[in-house]
């Protein structure tokens, strides 16, 4: 019953900004680690950025600084503002998350269906 649904992406220009949010429904009884990985074309996918649920954060060398993952977890949400955008940013993004559900009541790993983010010119 616990799903994890992007949106928010889209085309943008070099340097704009985009700030695709991720949402968790179902029933859930807590949210732990939230994550956003990236899939480029003809590439493995990788790690963006992670958030703890004590809110510590962490990024890949290739976003640091220009990426900012947050979460409200009065809406079982999480974010990602991407600004400075480059064309090698261009990827499907996926949303992750180790959450546990109400029922049943063991903590799982569960992942998006993606959003795509183009940066082109």
């Amino acid at each position: 019953q616990v799903q994890l649904v992007e949106s928010g992406g889209g085309l943008v220009q070099p340097g704009g900004s985009l700030r695709p949010s991720c949402a968790a429904s179902g029933t859930i009884f807590m949210i732990y680690t939230m994550r956003w990985y990236r899939q480029a074309p003809g590439k493995q996918r990788e790690q963006g950025a992670t958030i703890t649920r004590s809110g510590s954060t962490d990024y890949t060398d290739s976003v640091q600084g220009r990426f900012t993952i947050s979460r409200d977890d009065t809406k079982n949400t999480v974010y990602l503002q991407m600004n400075s955008l480059k064309p090698e940013d261009t990827a499907i993004y996926y949303c992750n998350a180790d959450l546990q559900p109400v029922w049943p009541s063991n903590s799982a790993n569960y992942w998006g269906q993606g959003t795509q983010v183009t940066v082109s010119s």
